[in-house]
C-alpha cells in the first residue's frame, strides 16, 4: 500500500489545475499517487486532464453536486494510507515541502501543519495550536489542504457530509477529535500556499458558514454546548468579583487570596 494519496477536486479553474499539478509534479519526495476530480468544467480543465492524463493516477471530469460530492469520489479512488486534498488553486510552499514532513506523520490518525495564507493585498503564516479542543474548534479549524488524514477515519466514521456545503470538514475534523478521539500530531511547519477567494474564505459565505456550523453543535453536541454555556456564566461571575473594589480590598488586607 502506497503511503500518500493528493487529491485535487477542480471546477472552472483551469490555471489554478495548472499551478496546482506543477507543485505537485516538482516535489523531491514523489513516492504517492494524484487523483484530479473535475466538476465537468468548461474552461478547457477537461481537455488540459485529458492532454495531461498520464500525470495522475486517477482522472475523470463528470458533474458533481459540490466540493464535498467531488472529495469524497477521490477518497473512494484513493488507494494511499494516508489523504491530501490539496484542491485547484492551492500549492506546496516549496519544492522540498512533503520531503520534510512525511516522515512524521506516522503513526498518528491526523497530521496537520502550518500554511502561507495569501490574498490579494496581504500574505501572512497560519500557524496552529498543538493541542486541539472543543473550544477550538467552536472558533477555528485545522486546514485540509495541509492536514494529512488516515483514510481508515472516512472508512471507520463515514465520508464528508454532502449535505454541508461550507463546513463538512469542520465537521469530520471536530467528530474525529473530539468525539472519536483520534490521535493527532502539529507538525509546526509550512507545507502549503493557501490562495483566499474559495468557498469558506468568501465573506459572503460567513453567515452560512456560521448557521450550518450552528445545526451540527445543536444536534451532536448539545451537552458539550451546556457545559460551555455553564463555564461562560461562571467565568463572568468570577470578572465580576475580580472587578469589585470590596474584593480587591479583602485581597489586599490578605482576608482572601487572589484569585
Amino acid at each position: 500500500m502506497i503511503k500518500l494519496s493528493i487529491i485535487t477536486i477542480n471546477y472552472n479553474d483551469l490555471d489554478g489545475l495548472k499551478k496546482t499539478v506543477k507543485s505537485v509534479q516538482e516535489q523531491t519526495y514523489q513516492d504517492f499517487e494524484h487523483i484530479v476530480i473535475d466538476g465537468g468544467s468548461d474552461d478547457g480543465s477537461e481537455v488540459y486532464i485529458e492532454k495531461y492524463s498520464t500525470r495522475f493516477n486517477y482522472s475523470v471530469s463528470e458533474p458533481d453536486t459540490g466540493v464535498y460530492n467531488a472529495m469524497n469520489k477521490g477518497i473512494i479512488q484513493a488507494q494511499g494510507e494516508y489523504l491530501l486534498f490539496l484542491n485547484s488553486g492551492d500549492s506546496f510552499y516549496k519544492k522540498q515541502s512533503l520531503e520534510k514532513v512525511i516522515n512524521d506523520i506516522e503513526p498518528f490518525d491526523i497530521a496537520y501543519c502550518n500554511q502561507m495564507v495569501i490574498g490579494k493585498d496581504k500574505k501572512y503564516l497560519k500557524t496552529y495550536p498543538e493541542t486541539l479542543s472543543f473550544v477550538y474548534f467552536l472558533k477555528d479549524n485545522i486546514p485540509h489542504q495541509a492536514t494529512f488524514i488516515k483514510k481508515s477515519l472516512f472508512e471507520n466514521f463515514g465520508v464528508y457530509d454532502e449535505d454541508l456545503k461550507i463546513v463538512a470538514d469542520w465537521k469530520f475534523f471536530i467528530d474525529c477529535i473530539c468525539k472519536h478521539q483520534v490521535s493527532y500530531k502539529y507538525l509546526n511547519k509550512t507545507l502549503v500556499n493557501f490562495y483566499l477567494g474559495g468557498i469558506s474564505s468568501n465573506p459572503n459565505n460567513q453567515r452560512r458558514m456560521e448557521t450550518e456550523k450552528q445545526e451540527i453543535l445543536a444536534s451532536n453536541y448539545k451537552a458539550f454546548m451546556q457545559d460551555l454555556d455553564n463555564v461562560l456564566i461562571y467565568q463572568q461571575i468570577i470578572n465580576s468579583l475580580r472587578r469589585s473594589r470590596i474584593i480587591r480590598l479583602l485581597v489586599k488586607l490578605k482576608f482572601l487570596n487572589k484569585f
